[in-house]
């Protein structure tokens, strides 16, 4: 198994802090990975909430923030539907609406709610802020990056600013505008820890190694003891290949209470690299901790990956099947999933399946060329993004 950098990623809950009634807030971040999910409102529910009466209007704005806070997006926007055009807090009913709409995927609709508000006078941090996720999400670059430097001009040291755009980057794999991203903030910021460490990730999935390695390394020692700076240690030694290094510093975050998936993720992919096997304690120690990070945040692909690669190891194939296929629906476009699945399939006698795998991973690894041979410069994309320039394999039962 390769091992592959884990994104310092907090749960959605973690992430995500909600405007409130009366209280606007700065610190956003709304954004469900990429395809995850693509629910919309139909317009017979738009409809019934645009009939809803005055006197239930706040009440529908309290519930519609109320389940937004818990990040409940698809069941809060026919509130705050009802609520729009009702309420003494327009700016509090049209930007939750528009978190929502961000969270579940909607970016048109966010885009269009956030620039009515920038038209209307409220052209602040928490617009621009949630407009640029919202790009990002679009696939719009250069929109994403004119509402990040807006809001930076408002409030330059605002860490949360660039690393939730930062994040957005990360769930949508648009890792070039990430590190333009954090090198923007890095020029406010030039100690920020987290900056530097999402300028490594970056760095990472760009092929950048030795610059990479410089970045973990300055975030550790700007953090030293911290969650941050026990992930760049971490990384720093990974990439350097030293795996007992790697497992030594992340087994000590651990033991300390640092539970962030990314580490968990890390340190049991370390560990069956150093050659656990199925029967041996690091074995299941690689289990326990990888099933606690999928726990934690089931929405990650590179856990659900790896899961999915200690449960084949262990021939435990419906298992492996489950978590890899819930990967292939977080990130599609990863040839990863398909690699591994592939064998699951196949060592499961679903012949079929995994030749449609196969054939998916083929078209994947010759578009991944494709995109290879027309980069430039040192910045082509690794072969398996988010992965580092490697997928990671099941190793073979020993």
């Amino acid at each position: 198994m390769s091992l592959q950098p884990q994104f310092f990623a907090p749960s959605l809950a973690q992430r995500i802090v909600v405007l409130v009634v009366l209280t606007p807030c700065l610190a956003i971040r709304a954004q469900i990975a990429s395809g995850r999910q693509q629910n919309q409102i139909s317009p017979s529910a738009a409809q019934d909430a645009a009939t809803t009466s005055q006197p239930d209007a706040d009440q529908e704005l309290r519930q519609g923030t109320g389940l937004t806070r818990q990040g409940a997006f698809l069941e809060a926007i026919p509130h705050l539907l009802a609520a729009r055009g009702r309420v003494a807090n327009e700016y509090a009913a049209s930007f939750n609406l528009a978190l929502c709409y961000v969270g579940t995927s909607q970016f048109k609709s966010a885009m269009d709610l956030l620039n009515a508000l920038r038209t209307s006078g409220h052209d602040d941090v928490d617009v621009e802020n949630l407009l640029a996720q919202a790009y990002v999400g679009n696939s719009q670059p250069q929109e994403a990056l004119a509402a990040l430097q807006k809001a930076a001009a408002l409030s330059p040291k605002n860490e949360k600013l660039y690393a939730f755009i930062a994040d957005a980057c990360t769930d949508h794999r648009q890792f070039r505008l990430g590190l333009r991203v954090v090198d923007l903030g890095l020029r406010n910021l030039p100690q920020s820890a987290r900056l530097h460490y999402e300028r490594a990730m970056f760095l990472s999935q760009l092929d950048s190694i030795d610059q990479a390695k410089q970045d973990f390394e300055l975030a550790a020692k700007l953090a030293p003891g911290s969650e941050i700076g026990v992930l760049s240690s971490a990384h720093e030694h990974l990439l350097t290949g030293d795996i007992a290094e790697t497992i030594r510093i992340a087994r000590e975050g651990v033991k300390k209470g640092f539970e962030n998936p990314a580490l968990l993720t890390l340190l049991g992919e370390a560990l069956i690299r150093s050659g656990a096997s199925p029967g041996q304690p690091d074995f299941a120690e690689a289990q326990a901790l990888l099933e606690n990070a999928v726990s934690r945040q089931p929405n990650d692909a590179a856990s659900q990956i790896t899961l999915g690669c200690l449960d084949l190891a262990a021939d435990r194939l419906e298992n492996a099947i489950l978590h890899l296929q819930k990967a292939r629906h977080l990130e599609p476009d990863n040839p990863a999933v398909y690699s591994n699945l592939a064998k699951a399939y196949q060592r499961h006698g679903d012949t079929p399946q995994a030749q449609d795998t196969l054939a998916t991973l083929q078209k994947l690894n010759q578009d991944q060329a494709a995109r290879i041979n027309s980069a430039s410069g040192d910045h082509k994309l690794g072969y398996a993004s988010p992965n580092l320039a490697r997928e990671p394999t099941a190793p073979e039962n020993r």
